[in-house]
């Protein structure tokens, strides 16, 4: 089950259906058209964007697999970057690298802790035209992802972790977190079959402990329009949390019922707000 609401509330039913059909017409593809080019474009004259998706912990690019083709199907090029999950600034750095290469206009889309990096990499960024938030966090200056995890009850996240420490070139000693192979499935993707969900587990990317723990301090959605993917059975960030930071940020927010994979679990869903952001900010 979907939901949509905008800036002033939850969208009566019967306007969710009429913007479902008006996209289904968007989607239309033009006879002869090599790069499934939509009507609307054609209308418009416009090069569609460039979309870079951004994962978060416990993930790797592979996440995106589906919104990938859904996206590319629909004629949009897609970056699908890397994310060192070492730390808000500097995994910010890292993706502006790959804003930098890729030339003209652009959506970002951040999953979980890669809504901290997408804030960050953007701020500042013409070429970012939108900012899209798929189960993920949108922190204000000063506030870390940990923090606001904690804001209300719901995540049972912490009982799952496996944290394995190591000694950095400085001598000092850190932390890397995973999710236990054995609890990953219900904590991360209940709703993704069992076998993609034990794959997953046994491919996840650690994020440094601190990564948690590290401030924002900026915060792009502040100044560019926003889109979020609020998921109702995520146990990793609590619908609540995941509200309260979308009401915030002004986002026109879409609710789906999904666990904290729902990049994986509902791709077509995904892309579809990303497409809508895509066409929000062309005009």
């Amino acid at each position: 089950m979907v939901s949509i609401k905008g800036r002033r509330g939850r969208l009566a039913a019967g306007v969710v259906s009429a913007i479902t059909a008006g996209l289904a017409l968007c989607a239309f593809t033009l006879p002869g058209s090599a790069d499934g080019a939509t009507m609307a474009d054609a209308f418009a004259g416009r090069a569609k964007p460039t979309i870079v998706l951004e994962h978060g912990a416990f993930a790797d690019g592979s996440s995106w697999n589906g919104v990938i083709s859904a996206l590319r199907a629909d004629g949009y090029p897609v970056v699908a970057a890397a994310d060192p999950l070492r730390g808000p600034a500097s995994d910010a750095a890292a993706l502006r690298t790959v804003l930098d290469h890729v030339k003209g206009p652009k959506i970002l889309a951040g999953h979980s802790y890669g809504g901290n990096v997408i804030s960050q990499a953007a701020a500042g960024d013409p070429e970012v035209k939108g900012l899209v938030y798929v189960a993920a966090f949108l922190p204000a200056p000063g506030e870390s992802a940990l923090e606001l995890t904690n804001k209300f009850p719901g995540s049972t996240l912490p009982g799952t972790l496996d944290p394995v420490s190591y000694r950095q070139a400085d001598g000092s000693t850190a932390t890397d977190l995973y999710i236990r192979q054995d609890a990953f499935r219900h904590q991360f993707a209940a709703d993704v079959p069992a076998d993609q969900a034990a794959q997953m587990a046994a491919e996840q990317r650690p994020i440094a402990q601190s990564a948690l723990e590290e401030k924002a301090t900026s915060a792009a959605w502040q100044t560019k329009p926003s889109w979020a993917i609020v998921t109702t059975r995520d146990l990793n960030i609590p619908v609540a949390v995941q509200r309260f930071m979308a009401e915030r940020a002004h986002a026109e927010t879409t609710e789906i019922a999904a666990s904290h994979s729902v990049a994986v679990s509902h791709p077509r869903q995904v892309a579809d707000v990303i497409e809508r952001a895509a066409r929000a900010t062309a005009r």
